[in-house]
Parts: C-alpha cells; sequence; structure tokens
C-alpha cells in the first residue's frame, strides 16, 4: 500500500509541475488548471489511504464545508477582487502552517499513554493492529536520535515562523488591495516607522536566539516558540506595510513564494513527500516570479522582500505643472480610430475595476472588420496580480494571437496610427525614462508615447496608484477622455 501512496504522490507531483508549465502561456493555461486539479485529487485520494475510518470522516466533513466556502465566493468574486482573493488564501495557508507546527510540537512532548490506546474489542486481529500501531506510535517518539529530534524542533520552529509572517502579510496585503479600510497599515502609501529596517532585522536576530534556545534547552519549553510567533506575527505586518502599494503585485508573488515554503515546512513536520515537493514547488516559482517582476518593475529583489530595506526617498514631483492637456469625447475617439490603419490597445487596472472588458473585446471586432489592425500590449505588472489583464482578455474572448507582452510589442509603438490607454497609468508613465529624479526611474514601461495618437481613458487627472503625475497626459500627441471605461468604449462602439 505505501509502494501506490509513493506513485500516486510521484505521478501528483509531475501533474504540479506540468501545470506550472502550462500555467506560463495563455493558450495552455486551461490544460494547467485541469493537470492541476487532477494531480490534487490524485494527492487528495492517495492520502486518505493512510487515514483511520474516523479522521476519513472528519477529512470529509471539512472538505465539504471548504468546498461550498469556496463554490460560494467563486461565484461572488469579481475578477476585480481576484488579488485581494490570492492575498487572503494565502492568509489560510500561513494559518495552517502554524497550526500544524503547534501540533507537531504538541505530538513531539506527548507520552506514550496519550498516543497509543488500545481498544477493548473481541476481535483479535483488531487487538493485534492496535498493539502493533501503539509500538510504532512509541518508537517515534522516544526513539529519536539527538540529530533526528534537534532537526525536528527546527522544522517546527521555521515552520511556525514563516506561517506567522505569511499569515499576517497576506493580512495587510489583502488590505492594501482593497483600499476602503482606514487603518494606516492598509493604506497605499508605505508605512515608514523610525528605524523601520532595524526592527525588521532586529526581528530576524532575535528569532534566531529564541531557535537557539528552543533546540538547545532541554525538553524543548514552548516559551520561545510563543514568544517567536508573537515576533513573526507582528514582524509580517511590518513587512508589507512598509511596501507601497505599486509594488503589490511583487508582494503577492512574494506572499505567494513565503505559502510555499511553509507548506513545505508542514509537510517535513508531517512526512508528507507530496506536501514537501509541492511546497517547494510553489515556493520557488514565486520566487523566481517574485524576481521577475522586480526587474520589470526596476526594484530591488532584496529590498521588496525585505520590506523597502534600503530604499530611500525620492522626491515626488506630481504637483509640478505640466502643461494643458486636450480632451476627447467618445464621437470623437471613433472617428480618429476609423481613419487609423494600426491601434494598439494598453489595459490597465482601471480597465477592470470598470468591467470594460467586454466592451473592449466588441470594440476590437468592430475594427477588425474595417480592416483595421489591432494588437493588445500587456505590461508584466498591469494590475494587480501577475497576469490579471490577460486573464480579462481571455475572459472576454480576446484571440491569444493579438495579444502582446510588453517586450514584445515596444517597438511597434512608433508605427502605429492610434494607442488607446484603457485604465493604465503608471505602466505608460514616461518619467520612468525621462527623469531620473522620479519615484519610478528605470521602470520599463509601455512606450506608447511614440505612436501618431495616444487616447487615455481616465475617470480623473489622479496620479497613479505610485501617486506619480504622468507627463502622457500632455504631451501634443495625447488626448484624455474622461469618464467610466465601460460605458465610453460602448459609446465609441455605437459611432463606429
Amino acid at each position: 500500500m505505501l509502494g501506490l501512496t509513493h506513485m500516486a504522490y510521484i505521478l501528483a507531483a509531475l501533474l504540479f509541475i506540468m501545470a506550472l508549465a502550462g500555467l506560463s502561456k495563455q493558450e495552455t493555461a486551461k490544460m494547467g488548471c485541469l493537470s492541476g486539479m487532477i494531480g490534487m485529487a490524485i494527492a487528495l485520494v492517495a492520502t486518505f489511504a493512510d487515514v483511520s475510518a474516523v479522521g476519513f470522516a472528519l477529512i470529509i466533513v471539512a472538505m465539504l464545508i471548504g468546498g461550498a466556502v469556496g463554490i460560494y465566493v467563486a461565484k461572488k468574486v469579481q475578477m476585480t477582487q481576484m488579488p485581494e482573493l490570492i492575498a487572503c488564501l494565502h492568509s489560510f495557508v500561513g494559518l495552517a502552517a502554524v497550526l500544524v507546527g503547534f501540533n507537531s510540537f504538541i505530538h513531539l512532548g506527548a507520552i506514550p499513554s496519550q498516543i497509543c490506546q488500545v481498544p477493548v474489542s473481541d476481535s483479535a486481529e483488531e487487538v493485534l493492529n492496535a498493539v502493533v500501531q501503539c509500538k510504532d506510535a512509541v518508537l517515534n517518539v522516544v526513539a529519536k536520535t539527538p540529530a533526528e529530534l534537534n532537526t525536528e524542533l527546527i522544522e517546527i520552529f521555521l515552520g511556525i515562523f514563516i506561517g506567522a509572517i505569511t499569515f499576517t502579510g497576506s493580512i495587510v496585503a489583502y488590505g492594501k488591495l482593497n483600499g476602503t479600510y482606514k487603518l494606516r497599515i492598509f493604506k497605499s502609501a508605505p508605512l515608514q516607522l523610525p528605524y523601520g529596517n532595524y526592527l525588521n532585522l532586529a526581528a530576524l536576530v532575535v528569532s534566531f536566539f529564541l531557535m537557539i534556545w528552543f533546540v538547545a534547552a532541554d525538553n524543548a519549553p514552548v516559551l520561545p516558540l510563543l514568544v517567536m510567533t508573537v515576533i513573526a506575527l507582528v514582524f509580517g505586518v511590518h513587512l508589507v506595510a512598509a511596501i507601497g502599494g505599486a509594488d503589490m503585485p511583487v508582494v503577492i508573488s512574494m506572499l505567494n513564494s513565503y505559502s510555499g515554503w511553509a507548506a513545505a515546512a508542514s509537510g517535513f513536520m508531517l512526512e508528507n513527500d507530496l506536501l514537501i515537493v509541492t511546497g517547494a514547488l510553489v515556493g520557488s516559482s514565486g520566487a523566481i516570479l517574485s524576481y521577475i517582476m522586480c526587474k520589470a518593475m526596476n526594484r530591488s529583489f532584496i529590498s521588496v522582500i525585505a520590506g523597502g530595506f534600503g530604499n530611500a526617498p525620492v522626491a515626488k514631483k506630481e504637483d509640478e505643472e505640466m502643461g494643458e492637456y486636450s480632451e476627447l469625447k467618445a464621437p470623437e475617439v471613433a472617428d480618429l480610430l476609423k481613419n487609423s490603419s494600426s491601434v494598439i490597445i494598453a489595459p490597465g487596472y482601471g480597465m477592470a475595476v470598470a468591467q470594460a472588458q467586454n466592451a473592449v473585446a466588441q470594440l476590437t471586432e468592430k475594427l477588425k472588420a474595417r480592416g483595421v489592425e489591432v494588437r493588445f500590449a500587456i505590461h508584466p505588472v498591469a494590475g494587480r496580480l501577475p497576469g490579471h489583464m490577460n486573464v480579462l482578455l481571455a475572459e472576454a474572448k480576446v484571440p491569444y494571437d493579438i495579444v502582446f507582452e510588453m517586450d514584445e510589442i515596444n517597438d511597434d509603438f512608433e508605427n502605429t496610427d492610434t494607442v488607446l490607454v484603457i485604465g493604465a497609468n503608471d505602466t505608460v508613465n514616461p518619467a520612468a525614462s525621462e527623469d531620473p529624479l522620479s519615484p519610478i526611474a528605470g521602470m520599463p514601461v509601455l512606450e506608447v508615447w511614440k505612436a501618431r495618437n495616444v487616447v487615455v481613458f481616465k475617470r480623473s487627472m489622479n496620479p497613479g496608484y505610485a501617486g506619480v503625475q504622468n507627463p502622457l497626459f500632455f504631451k501634443e500627441n495625447s488626448a484624455m477622455c474622461f469618464g467610466d471605461a465601460k460605458k465610453t468604449v460602448e459609446d465609441i462602439v455605437a459611432n463606429i
């Protein structure tokens, strides 16, 4: 039976790897999701093989409750709320790691009489099986070498530490993404406490010495574990609160990595090979994605994962006078598009908020029917989640072959008649390349200003999520189109 379980775990792990590979491209994303679901189903069935009847019943009840909540949330949550949902789910993984850690600690200190119960039964076979299980449980508790015991204690300590950081950090990320909570830690602007970087460093140093105390002391005292848990919970809050809202896409992928490592730590504590492998896959892929996104945003990877460590404040210039802007109404934009031979649409989070993706898809079909070449330009961090815009466009059934990443299409703007910037701001800000004093200086952006005409869809002239004014709005070849993006695009479609 054990061999079949291991084979199932290996198969599930391979399917998880296929899932990650599939999710790397739009064309294979559905297959990637399907592979992940099949792998998880196999993993669950294999796990049931080592569970008692009572445990099996409890797991089924928990799955039914969790499944019901999941279905309810899936039907209620809009795509615009997916980043917050992802952050919330990460917090559950962190909390689970903390609970598993304390459970493992309690089990480690249990005496044989607490873990060994032989039922009174008329069946000699049942009694014999119970005795064998009792023997294994006793040996597992009392027959560990010092090295094995210390290793298990370190696993417990690190599992709780990573889980606690993930738990509170994810809650703060949820609040920042939601944007409706009044507490200072949930504000978009980074929380900059005096000597905040040194507080982060002190939390790590103190936690390290607490781990030494926990491992080296006789009988593994609970006090250093509890103190570390409190420190880690506070550390998680400050770690994410110190990162600005503009960096939340990176934070989400970073928390995804943390949740993976927390799951891997839980796997070590539970002696579950599949959980170790799966957690390591999620942890490593999340770390790689965080690094890629930091490169895309010209952010220091170490600074972001360390809660803004080493970041120096840069003077903002959002109040600088940049000149006058021009404005176009929907019918005028429609006329401009009808006289264009090539159009590029650059969507941002504003399109998601307005739920304008279907109207944009209709506009695309209308223009293509008139012989206009239409393409989409996607910035790596457009939205509040990696791949956010790609998912929205796929939901609206925009063809994959006209959706291009920034590096693929940036050189084409100068040969484009019209660019429609729908709900994007920071990702199309020329200050990133033109102003070395800008907070977003050096950040790779969509060079939309190189097109012959640029129309920016916005509700107002307010700066973007990063709090930086956009010189694009005031360029001679740019025009603003104010209003709700969905209604505005629908009006344009009606006039084409």
